[in-house]
């Protein structure tokens, strides 16, 4: 069945930086409000500027999941069994839908533990989320193209959404949420580079991250592909082509490759099932 977002509550279960940026960015879309998401973690005391704009806050899983009709599951990987083995009495198949943000736990996963055929959807976001700006793929073997459609809604209001293969999501848990990271440690190198050549610190990492920005911005505006734009600054034995040959010659794109292959494989193994 599918949910409408005006008429059920959202529990968000694991009040990390997921969880939290995913409730700040639903009540700033202006299509939710504070009072409908209840957040739960074990230490409510952290979770007070939220209550204090609105947001329902609690210890108690199962009952955040009995009041709502959208539930989101974003706690650890290794946590989730224990929180499954919690919630199963109060998950009702005919009423809820269960988001999945944990990585590497598929929708059988998720449902073999809970013994019952409630839909989920999975979903991988960034720590871009935090700022409306996240890549988030979503995948699901089970859920109705309404309920899709839900869960898109909710991930559109912070950045943006792909539909993929559930058999995609870990390489999707490399290349969008590790990948994060990756292109942070890129803009600090480059960074440390402008100062090397003379810059302030602060001044280079401010002028290596609005270089990154109108990269990334200049590719996503176009739909061109990032050698023809390479191309447009590469002189014949000018300054930039020589820079990036340095890196090649250093490794640099095999570095990339490699890291975010290694990063998949990690992923897919974070989640060891309990008995």
């Amino acid at each position: 069945m599918s949910f409408s977002t005006n008429q059920n509550n959202i529990a968000i279960l694991g009040g990390g930086n997921i969880g939290i940026a995913l409730a700040k960015g639903l009540v700033k879309s202006g299509k939710y409000n504070a009072e409908q998401i209840t957040i739960t973690r074990r230490n409510v005391r952290s979770l007070q500027d939220l209550t204090n704009q609105g947001f329902g806050a609690t210890d108690n899983n199962a009952q955040a999941v009995q009041q709502a009709g959208v539930v989101v599951i974003a706690v650890l990987p290794q946590q989730l069994d224990g929180l499954l083995d919690v919630i199963r009495e109060a998950v009702d198949p005919e009423k809820h839908v269960l988001i999945s943000v944990v990585s590497g736990v598929s929708v059988a996963d998720i449902t073999k533990r809970l013994v019952k055929q409630v839909q989920v959807v999975r979903a991988m976001p960034n720590t871009a989320i935090a700022i409306q700006e996240s890549m988030t793929c979503l995948a699901s073997n089970n859920a109705t193209k309404e309920n899709m459609a839900l869960v898109k809604d909710m991930f559109d209001t912070v950045g943006e959404t792909i539909e993929i293969h559930e058999e995609l999501m870990t390489a999707a848990t490399a290349l969008c949420a590790c990948g994060i990271a990756f292109f942070l440690r890129s803009i600090r190198a480059a960074s440390q580079g402008g100062t090397e050549i003379g810059f302030h610190a602060a001044e280079a990492l401010h002028m290596a991250a609005q270089t990154a920005k109108g990269a990334a911005a200049l590719l996503l505006a176009t739909g061109n592909h990032p050698e023809g734009e390479i191309d447009k600054v590469t002189s014949p034995k000018g300054c930039t082509i020589a820079g990036l040959n340095e890196m090649e010659h250093a490794g640099f794109s095999s570095a990339m490759i490699k890291g975010i292959r290694l990063s998949a494989q990690k992923a897919g193994d974070l989640y060891v099932k309990s008995n």
